[in-house]
């Protein structure tokens, strides 16, 4: 059963690190599933403060996975319109059908939200919607980086523990 358990986290662990980036699936939350499903295992001792340390990165790094982009919005000089532009875009980008929408979603919303807000001002909606880009951007990058420091607590709290399970 142990070892089931180690795959299964294995896999979560991998699929942690695509859904990083691929805005369908949620990197860091799959991931701390495949850290959490090692410690089920009788080989590894349980350790609570490491779960509920990476419980609450894991929380509030999917809390700001929705903040990011709008702020990205207003740092580019976006108004109130593109930041609820961005936000209406990505919710809207994740339950439409289309290739990238969680991506383009955003960009579109602020875009779309800056063109409501001043119709002739192409120029300042353009960059407010960059902005959202850059801002989902650097989203994506910081689920990397937790989902691979998650991978690489799973792989060495797995090798340090490696003998208890032969």
């Amino acid at each position: 059963m142990d070892i089931l358990l180690v795959l299964l986290g294995l896999v979560c662990m991998v699929l942690g690190l695509i859904g990083s980036f691929l805005p369908v699936l949620p990197g860091p939350p799959v991931s701390w599933l495949g850290l959490l499903l090692l410690y089920f295992t009788e080989a590894v001792p349980m350790n609570y403060w490491i779960l509920g340390i990476s419980l609450v990165v894991t929380i509030l790094i999917t809390v700001l996975d929705y903040v990011i982009p709008a702020q990205g919005t207003k740092k580019f000089g976006g108004s109130k319109y593109g930041i609820w532009g961005t936000y209406i875009g990505l919710i809207a980008g994740i339950f439409v059908p289309v290739p990238f929408g969680a991506v383009i979603g955003p960009f579109l919303g602020a875009f779309i939200g800056e063109l409501i807000y001043d119709s002739k001002d192409h120029k300042r909606a353009l960059k407010a919607a960059t902005g959202s880009f850059v801002g989902f951007l650097a989203s994506s990058f910081l689920q990397f980086v937790v989902c691979a420091t998650f991978f690489g607590l799973f792989l060495y709290t797995l090798f340090a523990n490696f003998g208890a399970f032969f």
